[in-house]
């Protein structure tokens, strides 16, 4: 039984896949080598992690310079 005004019937219909990229084949800047489009999805915490390494490292250079 049809709904609406569909006079064709759709189950019939074969549902081709469509093409779809993998993730991280582009770049967030084109002529840049890294990072992948993917890398905050990949690595959430990165910017934390990497401020808080940062800071370790420069208290570590101010502490060292004294």
């Amino acid at each position: 039984m049809s709904k609406g005004f569909a006079s064709i019937n759709t189950k019939n219909k074969l549902i081709l896949p469509e093409n779809k990229k993998k993730l991280g084949n582009e770049r967030m800047i084109s002529w840049s080598p890294w990072p992948p489009a993917n890398f905050q999805s990949r690595y959430p915490a990165f910017p934390l992690v990497m401020t808080i390494f940062l800071l370790i490292l420069g208290q570590l250079y101010i502490l060292s310079v004294q």
